[in-house]
C-alpha cells in the first residue's frame, strides 16, 4: 500500500497579481492574503503541500534583499519541491536569481517553479487557477532547476521573458 501524502511540496508566496484586490474601478489595488490554497482546494488537491508566506508586495518594488528572502525560503524549506507564487513583471529577475552563483549550490537539489496571474485570482476571468495547477504538476516532473511556467509552457529560468506589450512570457 503506497504511503500517505505528505508535505512534499513547499508553496512560497509573495504577493503579486494573483493575490491583488480591488475595491472599485477608480481606488488602486492592494495585496491581500494569498489565495493559493483556496485554488488548490477547489483542484481537491487534498494534501501533500504546505503554503508558507514568505512577503505580500507588488514584483515592481521588490528589491535584490527581497529575491534574496524568496531564495533563502526556497532553501530553508525541507521540501524538494517549491513552487513560488510570483509578481509577472519581475518574476524572471527572481528565478535569475535563484538560478546564479549565489544560490546554485544551495539550490541545486530543489525542483523550483515561479508563477503567476496576468489577473487577479479573484477575476473571474483569471489564469490563476490554471498557472497553479500547471505549477504543481511541473514541479513533480522537472529534473532539479529553476523554471517559470505561464501561459501553458515551463520556461527554463534565463531562457525566458515577459513581453509586456502582448502580456505573454515567451523564449528569449
Amino acid at each position: 500500500m503506497p504511503e500517505a501524502l505528505t508535505n512534499d511540496i513547499a508553496v512560497l508566496t509573495t504577493g503579486g497579481t494573483i493575490d491583488k484586490v480591488y475595491f472599485d474601478a477608480k481606488s488602486t489595488f492592494e495585496i491581500g492574503h494569498s489565495v493559493v490554497e483556496e485554488l488548490l482546494r477547489q483542484a481537491h488537491v487534498d494534501g501533500g503541500y504546505v503554503v508558507r508566506e514568505v512577503m505580500r508586495m507588488d514584483s515592481l518594488e521588490m528589491t535584490d534583499d527581497d529575491r534574496n528572502l524568496i531564495a533563502q525560503a526556497a532553501a530553508d524549506a525541507k521540501e524538494q519541491y517549491v513552487v513560488v507564487t510570483h509578481g509577472t513583471d519581475t518574476m524572471t529577475c527572481t528565478a535569475k536569481c535563484m538560478q546564479g552563483m549565489q544560490w546554485g549550490e544551495q539550490l541545486a537539489d530543489k525542483t523550483i517553479v515561479l508563477t503567476g496571474a496576468l489577473s487577479p485570482a479573484r477575476f473571474a476571468k483569471s489564469d490563476a487557477t490554471f498557472n497553479v495547477g500547471m505549477a504543481f504538476a511541473a514541479v513533480q516532473s522537472l529534473p532539479c532547476g529553476v523554471y517559470i511556467v505561464m501561459n501553458g509552457q515551463v520556461f527554463v529560468a534565463g531562457e525566458v521573458q515577459k513581453d509586456t506589450e502582448n502580456n505573454v512570457f515567451q523564449r528569449c
